[in-house]
């Protein structure tokens, strides 16, 4: 099927990366004396992708750069590049394309060195694609020396080279680079639209797919992991249980404490499944003899990679706080939604008791600052406090109100 059809209620932004290709496809035709080059385009070298999370940009991003390697014969019929069958498709999609550099991170930032390495790999002609094409999903993760890096390769791309950027919104790009780049801005899939996926794409059955859609309203890596991870269901579990332990100040705490080291345990998890394999393969490429005995002048490299698994760590355990702090919000957003009498859809229909008594126990500006104490934690949790102090700090608030 065409790499479209995984743009989840993005009709609008498939049709402009549609053109695009189209067009894109055109230029390549033209530059081999094929046929004569287009009069206008609507292709461009750089592309910022923005959207709240759950949006899909990064999935826009691969389905653009699988259209602009796409080798479909039925590109001469008039077809629009992008089949999803093709070899150039395919490998694109899959990640193993050598001329689609897919860049994603789950360190904090993105360094200068990081960057340079893409901007060197910027300059180099196709190898066997059509475009030479650089996926940075988390644009949004460049530090200042990295974004001025990045810029000048956005200034003066190669001729065949194509930059697509990702980030949540506008104002997270250095705007010397969002300037350079066309703007695609993608929405929050409808829900009705996110539950037919789960249910087409990953045979999940309907009834749990639209659960699972409407908790996590609209965003599809969520719905998605909800609806196939036991786990994932149990924590979300424990976190909407949160609202009614915090009457007295040790509740406060307890539940402080039991939501920090539930998201220490994921990036525990996590570090179990990836560190230890990711340790032996550079052990391995070192020449690391039996016994497990590293050769001399090696221990930098090690240490650079346990900084590195530390950092990943971190970061893991943030994204964990942050999933449940976004969980939170969502409860407290149906208590509202009760207490003004509105007929929006309640996220967390299977919760519908509770909601009903702590709508009836309290006020909508208390629901209000309640909400605004959730924000005030990300936003801690952003500027690197303790997890614990800003998450103490926001218990407490919820059972003041």
């Amino acid at each position: 099927m065409p790499v479209w059809d995984d743009l989840v209620g993005q009709d609008k932004v498939s049709e402009q990366l549609a053109a695009a290709a189209r067009d894109a496809d055109a230029q390549v035709t033209a530059a081999a004396g094929a046929t004569a080059p287009p009069e206008a385009s609507s292709m461009t070298h750089a592309w910022l992708f923005t959207g709240p999370p759950g949006s899909g940009r990064s999935t826009a991003a691969r389905a653009f750069a699988a259209a602009l390697q796409c080798v479909s014969p039925d590109r001469a019929l008039g077809g629009v590049p992008g089949c999803g069958f093709c070899d150039g498709c395919h490998t694109s999609l899959v990640g193993t394309h050598s001329d689609v550099q897919i860049v994603r991170t789950d360190l904090l930032s993105i360094g200068v060195k990081e960057t340079r390495d893409l901007v060197r790999r910027a300059q180099m002609s196709p190898a066997v694609g059509r475009w030479q094409v650089i996926v940075l999903e988390d644009a949004d993760r460049l530090t200042e020396g990295a974004g001025n890096v990045l810029l000048k390769a956005v200034e003066e791309p190669a001729p065949r080279t194509v930059w697509l950027l990702c980030a949540p919104s506008i104002e997270d790009v250095l705007p010397t680079i969002r300037s350079r780049c066309r703007l695609l801005t993608l929405r929050t899939p409808p829900v009705e639209a996110v539950a037919d996926l789960l249910v087409r794409r990953d045979g999940i059955d309907p009834e749990v797919a639209a659960a699972a859609a409407s908790a996590t309203q609209g965003h599809i890596g969520r719905a998605r992991r909800l609806a196939t991870d036991p786990r994932a269901r149990e924590r979300r579990a424990a976190v909407l249980r949160l609202p009614l332990r915090v009457d007295d100040v040790g509740g406060c705490l307890r539940a402080a404490q039991e939501l920090v080291d539930t998201a220490s345990e994921d990036a525990k998890q996590l570090a179990e499944e990836v560190d230890v394999k990711e340790t032996e393969e550079l052990k391995a490429a070192l020449g690391a003899v039996q016994g497990g005995r590293m050769p001399r002048g090696t221990a930098g490299v090690m240490k650079d990679l346990e900084d590195r698994q530390k950092r990943r760590r971190t970061r893991t355990q943030r994204d964990s706080l942050d999933l449940a702090l976004i969980d939170l919000t969502g409860f407290y957003r149906d208590v509202l939604a009760l207490q003004l009498g509105s007929r929006l859809a309640l996220a967390n229909a299977d919760s519908a008791d509770t909601l009903e008594r702590l709508a009836r126990g309290s006020s909508p500006e208390a629901t209000l600052r309640r909400i605004d104490a959730i924000a005030a934690c990300r936003e801690a949790l952003d500027r690197n406090v303790a997890p614990l102090l800003a998450v103490e700090a926001m218990t407490m608030a919820l059972r003041a109100g």
